[in-house]
């Protein structure tokens, strides 16, 4: 950690870089003949964007995870996904502590950026709950897991597999090892399998509710009056958004992939694709096959997103409801957002609009990038961008067939999605405050 104090960097320039190094890395890692079962060298292209699509908790695939990654690769591939859902500084603490190491103001700093905590007092002991709860999280998802995979694939295959997957189901990065039943199938052979769909589906919404919320969860236990706004924003959302986008998709699909279902699996179908698009990336339907509702809900669910702070991507719950509140404020004609008897900072209204704007507007360079250069449709364009943008993974089975040129698009969508658009163009473009105001001036708007 001494490389913090030899370099004039910022938190947010250090977080930016500090994922960089690691897909670096990991792209090195996998493109070793080692990581391939074949034993041939993965192309460059190829290994870049498999690590960014891990590092970045994606799970957007240029080649099955299982039949293309040896043991070792997919190791490789599960290190960076663990790395890349706590957050690189959050396991570099980890081995500080392992080595009973002094923690500096300077990394203290970058950690509270990090995991988007409120104040730098009491970080370490959030960063020592955020590893702590993670293991425990896991490990219970591994053993639910292993209960179905072990009669199938026998114990040391069934562990291996359920730890694979609790891991990547709660950084919510979305890839598996599947590919033993069919190449890109994710988790379609368990489609009706409740005890695999509501495993998957519980570790995916903790991950995605942030460090900052568990903390809080934990302080207070079920005492909801005494949650943070925060944490109680990200609540009503999460609920708001699972129970109303699993009605919405069952409306949509009842008739179409849903329609040779029992009830039962219908009911875990529409849980699971509402979830899931929230950047998750696994899926138990063909996302290919949907209508065209189904499709736009799921984009909608992509932008929209977890919420700050977890291993998930997007727009983000809160900005998402500040947005909200601020527009019936201003319809009311009222001048403050309440929510909850509490009243919200005008700073966070602009980060909010400022947050939406900047991702809108890389949303639509993807997308015209991924036409002009790939010749795409419209609607697989869209689709490939906001799954990328908002480190979702899912796809309409376009990934593979992408150019070089379209494939370095993704990854740095990927990458914009993982760091956070804002808090990327803030460590390439931040610079000294200047203390001169220009004179004020009205304009026309709308």
């Amino acid at each position: 950690m001494m490389f913090l104090g030899k370099f004039r960097a910022n938190s947010i320039q250090m977080i930016a870089l500090g994922f960089a190094g690691i897909i670096l890395i990991g792209t090195l890692l996998l493109s070793l003949p080692a990581a391939s079962r074949d034993g041939a060298s993965l192309p460059f292209i190829d290994a870049l964007f498999t690590s960014a699509s891990a590092t970045c908790v994606t799970g957007l695939v240029v080649h099955d995870t299982y039949t293309q990654f040896s043991l070792f690769g997919q190791i490789v591939i599960l290190c960076l996904i663990q790395i890349g859902g706590l957050g690189f500084m959050t396991v570099a603490t980890l081995f500080l502590m392992m080595a009973r190491r002094k923690i500096g103001l300077a990394e203290r700093g970058v950690l509270t950026e990090s995991v988007s905590a409120f104040q730098i007092g009491g970080i370490v002991r959030l960063i020592r709950r955020i590893i702590i709860c993670t293991a425990i999280v896991e490990g219970m998802g591994a053993i639910l897991l292993a209960i179905r995979f072990c009669p199938q694939m026998g114990v040391a295959t069934g562990v291996y597999y359920a730890v694979f997957h609790s891991i990547s189901a709660f950084c919510n990065a979305g890839f598996d090892l599947m590919g033993r039943f069919a190449p890109y199938t994710s988790l379609i052979p368990y489609q009706s399998d409740v005890l695999v769909n509501l495993t998957i589906m519980t570790l995916i919404v903790i991950g995605g509710l942030g460090f900052v919320v568990w903390d809080d969860i934990m302080e207070h236990k079920l005492r909801y009056v005494r949650y943070k706004l925060h944490t109680k924003i990200v609540l009503l959302s999460t609920a708001f958004l699972i129970i109303g986008g699993a009605i919405l998709f069952y409306a949509m699909e009842q008739g179409n992939v849903l329609a040779a279902m029992h009830p039962i699996d219908k009911l875990l179908a529409s849980l699971f694709q509402s979830i899931t698009p929230r950047t998750a990336g696994f899926n138990t339907v063909d996302t290919a096959a949907l209508t065209e509702g189904g499709t736009v809900l799921s984009m909608l669910l992509m932008l929209i997103g977890a919420s700050p702070g977890s291993t998930g991507g997007g727009i983000k719950t809160t900005t998402i409801m500040v947005i909200l509140l601020a527009t019936i404020s201003y319809i009311r004609n009222t001048d403050d957002i309440n929510i909850f008897h509490r009243r919200l900072e005008n700073n966070t209204i602009k980060r909010a609009y400022c947050s939406t704007t900047i991702y809108i507007m890389l949303s639509i360079l993807g997308i015209f990038l991924l036409i002009t250069t790939q010749g795409l449709p419209v609607k697989d364009a869209a689709f490939e961008t906001l799954s990328a943008l908002g480190t979702v993974g899912l796809s309409t089975g376009i990934t593979r067939e992408l150019d070089t040129l379209s494939r370095m698009v993704i990854i740095l969508l990927m990458y914009s999605g993982r760091v956070g658009s804002l808090t990327l163009l803030m460590a390439v473009m931040m610079g000294t405050k200047s203390k001169l105001r220009n004179p004020e001036e009205k304009i026309i708007i709308g």
